[in-house]
């Protein structure tokens, strides 16, 4: 029988839903009690009542087809999500019910993902780990949104993202730069051929110089550098479209950088800076890339970290960070703080131009020579 009773200062409603399960829920004012119980005992005659639930019967597989057939043509799908995905569905198997699944098995197989070696018998990063949740909880947002499940059980506990180790900011010393540069092979001319085994391993180490020279004055990822055009180069900028975070940006281009390219258009005109044989653009650069390191006697140091290389040496010779963060394609400037320590001793230097502002006259001999010293640093 519905009822109320008075808790202390609250008032509660008492009943048993139609699935024989007992309710009870508190109000302030006894009038808020009434008229909510009136309201669910009317709904349970006339067979509308609001708690109760939706059978959902959608199974694994049925969401991952759908989400498939949505997102496929995603960039991100074929690099990363479709394995995500694959892993997840040989996890939890295809008939299992999208409803059985609770937060604590999301918790479990998160768990299992940094357990579970990779093919290279090596332990996942924290940030592959956190990839994969955030694909799976994306998989399961949509199913909500597509009524397949009442709601998303990562919401159910706290987030699921494992801190990340992202102390890494390995960047090449100017020295180093020249070394790298130094054991770059140099580019193919238009008159250069290579033949058979060559053709693969000859572009891409030819390509090695400007791939470098890119990077390192654009701070461009890897992928946006390979599929570059020269079309997309004119009155100063680089003009790009296809990025990671899918805004396009535009890239100043710096005067050794012109160079480069004038270079380039001078053997071939048009199309993709790095082509390979058959009209599209050669895919990595790692094997050359790795051969240069051993010349140059460079250690720890991936194709990424000349994007780092560039943010760091920008902000170290006085760049902003807001200006970086464009720059970069960067979505959050939080991302851009990584770089910010780097300009300590540049605002060291430059602090000095406040000498003499408090000082008497006597000093202004001493003030002008720390001026002409952080003019010279700037340059």
């Amino acid at each position: 029988m519905a009822k109320i009773r008075k808790r202390g200062s609250s008032y509660q409603i008492d009943y048993f839903d139609p699935n024989g399960k007992r309710v009870r829920k508190s109000f302030d004012k006894k009038k808020d009690a009434e008229a909510e119980l009136g309201k669910r005992v009317s709904l349970i005659k006339e067979h509308r009542y609001l708690d109760v639930k939706k059978e959902y019967t959608t199974t694994v597989g049925e969401l991952l087809a759908k989400y498939k057939e949505n997102f496929q043509d995603q960039p991100s799908f074929k690099s990363g999500k479709s394995y995500c995905i694959a892993n997840f569905k040989e996890h939890f198997r295809a008939d299992t019910r999208l409803d059985s699944i609770k937060y604590v098995d999301l918790e479990t197989y998160r768990n299992h993902l940094k357990r579970k070696l990779t093919i290279h018998g090596t332990l996942r990063k924290d940030s592959t780990v956190n990839r994969a949740v955030a694909y799976l909880h994306h998989v399961f947002s949509k199913a909500v949104e597509w009524d397949m499940i009442e709601e998303n059980p990562f919401n159910k506990g706290q987030r699921l993202q494992v801190r990340e180790n992202n102390k890494r900011l390995r960047f090449l010393s100017e020295k180093e730069i020249e070394k790298l540069l130094d054991a770059c092979p140099k580019p193919l001319k238009k008159q250069d051929t290579v033949k058979g085994l060559q053709v693969v391993q000859g572009l891409e180490a030819s390509y090695l110089k400007r791939f470098v020279t890119i990077a390192l004055n654009t701070g461009m990822r890897k992928g946006e550098i390979l599929s570059l055009k020269l079309e997309q180069i004119k009155d100063g900028f680089i003009y790009l479209t296809k990025t990671k975070t899918d805004q396009a940006r535009q890239i100043p281009v710096t005067k050794d950088l012109e160079e480069c390219f004038d270079d380039i258009r001078s053997h071939r005109g048009t199309g993709y800076i790095f082509s390979n044989n058959n009209g599209g653009y050669i895919r990595d650069i790692k094997t050359s890339f790795k051969s240069a390191l051993k010349r140059a006697q460079i250690t720890d140091f991936r194709p990424h970290d000349l994007r780092h290389t560039f943010a760091s040496h920008y902000i170290m010779r006085g760049g902003s960070l807001r200006a970086l963060k464009e720059i970069l394609g960067h979505a959050d400037i939080t991302m851009t703080m990584r770089y910010a320590h780097l300009s300590k001793e540049f605002a060291k230097e430059e602090i000095q131009l406040m000498n003499g502002l408090t000082s008497r006259k006597e000093n202004s001999e001493e003030n002008a020579t720390c001026h002409k010293t952080v003019t010279l640093l700037k340059s």
